[in-house]
């Protein structure tokens, strides 16, 4: 399991799990960290794909159902022991949400809760817009396509970790041209309770349909910043008791 999931802060006596799953390019550095702040009663698992960190050597992950498989496969008897929530930024919205439909449609397990971060609702007209874009194979057209596909910030300015970005964000970009999603008639997924987060110096999102893809209360929240929003001190804390009050809303 240490290969596929972070884990800083172990919480065996913990009631919930919280899994998060990275952006696009992202490793697990930043939301592994979580783990500190959040108190005894959550654990919190970051999910690394392969290509990067201590998996630098494996080859990419060559569509979403292989990453869907491996998460199942190595965390399902954690995902059946205790009740568990999923947070998904960018990229790793729809990875997280992957992962949810199969536990679903397979197993009959749901997530407690769903935490949704700057991504377009995957029955959107905009997710299926971007989905159908060719990428490119140079890294200048790359540059400009990262803006669409990934949201507004700051690049870094130093062109050794900008060259390092390039491949692991042109891998998951097409790991996301992967991802499908179909919702016909009447056919809702989930019943859990989703929550939208999204930074207000961001680019816009197509968020609202998000509402169509659970039966049960969906929330929607702007916060300052740009696409990594959620890396500002005062929004990570924002985001780690909101998670916290609304886990503890749908488990007791």
């Amino acid at each position: 399991m240490e290969k596929l999931v972070a884990c800083v802060q172990k919480r065996p006596d913990a009631v919930c799990r919280l899994i998060c799953f990275p952006w696009a390019g992202g490793g697990t550095s930043q939301l592994a960290q979580w783990g500190r702040l959040f108190n005894d009663s959550i654990e919190v698992f970051c999910i690394r794909l392969p290509g990067r960190e201590t998996r630098l050597d494996e080859p990419f992950a060559k569509d979403m159902t292989s990453v869907v498989n491996e998460v199942t496969s190595v965390l399902l008897e954690e995902f059946k022991e205790k009740p568990f929530a999923f947070f998904g930024h960018s990229l790793g919205s729809y990875t997280s949400l992957a992962v949810a439909l199969h536990l679903k449609e397979k197993y009959g397990l749901e997530p407690v809760h769903l935490f949704m971060s700057a991504a377009h609702a995957p029955n959107s007209p905009a997710h299926l817009a971007i989905k159908s874009i060719v990428l490119p194979d140079g890294n200048s057209e790359l540059l400009a396509l990262i803006k669409i596909l990934v949201g507004n910030y700051e690049l870094p300015h130093d062109e050794d970790i900008w060259r390092n970005m390039v491949l692991p964000v042109r891998e998951d970009a097409r790991l996301f041209q992967t991802f499908s999603f179909e919702k016909t008639g009447m056919n809702i997924p989930f019943s859990c309770g989703i929550t939208y987060f999204c930074g207000s110096d961001d680019k816009m999102y197509d968020a609202k349909g998000w509402r169509e893809v659970t039966s049960g209360d969906t929330s929607f929240y702007e916060l300052p910043g740009d696409h990594l929003y959620l890396l500002k001190p005062a929004n990570e804390s924002f985001l780690i008791k909101h998670i916290t009050k609304s886990i503890v809303n749908a488990i007791f």
